[in-house]
């Protein structure tokens, strides 16, 4: 088994204590190189030690971990967060490709976590996606626009989400197709992103479509029906999909 090298930041020694006990229980492919109870501790130590994955708790004194982060040049270490639950700022990492850990951490999601940032330290693109979690925990109110961190075949892409006309599957990957014409292919299977985008105006009309209803300029009546989307594409409504989409589109069209 490879191992990786970590670090654990926390202010508070019973909860880098509890964390620590998990990870040799649970992840013996963690190897834990250094306990921080403080940011300007956590950055020497990474700067010196360099891990390649940082528990770093959010809510600390004076400096708390987006402090952290900032202060890093070059971050080349993927991170998992450990927070209080905030809906916004939980929002913000997932569309940014980050994990989150909530206290008081539960086993089986803590083993999912590392399983992940394992997976992404073979990817890359952290930098990438710490800036887009800054961008986007920034973006709040009507108007703002949030970014979404996109896995492809050649590492990370990031979009503005008002800029995804609809997702299209293809097996178990899923085509975005954007305003400026272009098409990113996303290493994940499309339900992912209809969980993820749900509350962003998107709504799943079919199997294969998960359309953004900014960009809808008609919807063709039928057993489904079929909807021209802002880019002239023709998208399919399945029959089984239909009610869900009228009622969307009449809460969001106000008609």
């Amino acid at each position: 088994m490879n191992q990786i090298t970590a670090i654990l930041v926390d202010d508070e020694p019973r909860g880098l204590s509890s964390l620590q006990k998990l990870l040799q229980l649970h992840c013996p492919e963690v190897s834990i190189i250094a306990c921080c109870q403080s940011s300007d501790d956590a950055k020497e130590k990474i700067e010196r030690l360099t891990p390649q994955l940082v528990f770093l708790d959010i809510a600390m004194p004076e400096k708390n971990g987006f402090d952290l982060l900032r202060s890093i040049n070059n971050v080349s270490f993927e991170v998992i967060f450990v927070t209080a639950h905030n809906n916004y700022m939980m929002q913000a990492f997932r569309f940014s490709a980050l994990d989150y850990l909530l206290k008081p951490v539960e086993d089986d999601l803590l083993i999912e976590a590392v399983q992940r940032a394992i997976k992404r330290i073979s990817e890359k693109g952290e930098e990438m996606r710490f800036s887009t979690l800054l961008h986007n925990l920034a973006q709040y109110g009507p108007g703002k626009k949030m970014k979404l961190c996109i896995p492809s075949l050649r590492g990370v892409k990031v979009i503005e989400i008002p800029d995804i006309i609809y997702c299209e599957a293809n097996s178990n990957y899923t085509n975005f197709h954007l305003t400026n014409g272009s098409n990113i292919c996303s290493s994940k299977p499309i339900f992912e992103y209809e969980t993820l985008l749900e509350d962003c105006n998107f709504v799943r009309v079919h199997k294969s479509f998960l359309v953004n209803l900014e960009h809808i300029k008609e919807y063709i009546k039928g057993e489904g029906g079929s909807i021209i989307m802002t880019n002239n594409h023709d998208v399919e409504v399945s029959r089984r999909k239909k009610d869900v989409f009228i009622k969307k589109m009449r809460e969001y069209y106000k008609y």
